[in-house]
């Protein structure tokens, strides 16, 4: 069958018409190719400071001669340790949390209130968190300056984004797949935990990445209920103190006494704490595609 093509002018017309929308599509990429090349500027910038003084003794031995050499690894540690804490915290609190406003909480003022309140406890600045930690974890439970206290107010104030992930993920699966399973005498529960968690898991698991991320690069909650200046020891307890990536670049960045000799240092820690992050997105992400490629989590 023979199909024939439109004159050429209608070409021009279409084209025409569809300009005005180029343009604005174009004006809208502008922010994000701005953004793109800012961050990649960063990365760059980072590893062709730092990535010369990175090296096996660097991220195996503790930090010798005042900061000014050595390496590492205690705070490597601590941050693992202090994440761990915080992710054990947060974790199945955010979760439950976040299938009892998408499930059982009933829709009412109450409920509204609660939403609220966590979506404002989002955007409340660190530093207020660890205030809250000093006043909670050291005066009223007694708990001490260490690893402990400063994980429990890393979990609090990464509560917030994983509860609100965590409902998002679970509101966004059709109620046809709760219905089912009732119609086949599951319970209430059964039917979330079989028909509805698998299917939200990836959007979980993004809430998680949301809360690592940022329990990571955390500064302010760590300073005043646990972190310490300088230590050779790892901790071997959760009630002793602990040396921390963020806290480690912002004093060899602003309170060292050899600001310049020490800078090297600085970014090379900036660089592992960057890996460090990116590390968990990457495993993150085979993560998902693993389950998606099996059709186990995938909707």
């Amino acid at each position: 069958m023979n199909r024939t093509l439109p004159p050429p002018e209608n070409y021009r017309r279409l084209n025409k018409k569809h300009f005005p929308s180029n343009i604005g599509f174009a004006i809208l990429a502008i922010p994000l190719i701005i953004f793109i090349l800012f961050i990649g500027f960063m990365v760059f910038y980072l590893f062709k400071n730092g990535i010369n003084v990175i090296s096996w003794k660097f991220l195996t031995q503790p930090p010798e001669k005042g900061m000014t050499a050595g390496g590492i690894f205690p705070c490597i540690i601590g941050t693992l340790y202090v994440t761990l804490i915080s992710l054990l915290f947060s974790v199945p609190v955010g979760l439950f949390s976040g299938i009892y406003l998408a499930e059982y909480a009933p829709n009412n003022s109450i409920t509204q209130v609660m939403r609220s309140s966590i979506r404002a406890l989002a955007g409340i600045p660190s530093i207020v968190y660890g205030l809250f930690g000093v006043a909670l974890f050291i005066r009223a439970f007694q708990i001490g300056l260490s690893v402990l206290a400063s994980g429990l107010t890393l979990g609090l104030m990464s509560l917030p984004w994983i509860i609100t992930t965590v409902e998002e993920s679970i509101t966004a699966i059709p109620n046809s797949f709760r219905e089912g399973a009732l119609a086949l005498g599951a319970t209430k529960w059964e039917s979330i935990r079989r028909n509805v968690l698998p299917y939200a898991f990836p959007g979980i698991l993004t809430g998680v990445l949301l809360a690592i991320a940022r329990t990571v690069g955390e500064t302010a909650p760590i300073l005043f209920t646990g972190v310490t200046y300088f230590t050779r020891q790892i901790p071997r307890s959760p009630l002793e103190k602990f040396m921390a990536l963020p806290y480690h670049i912002f004093v060899l960045a602003t309170q060292h006494d050899q600001l310049t000799k020490v800078r090297p240092i600085a970014f090379a820690t900036a660089v592992v704490l960057l890996i460090f992050v990116l590390g968990f997105d990457i495993i993150a992400f085979f993560t998902r595609m693993r389950f998606a490629a099996t059709n186990k989590w995938q909707v």
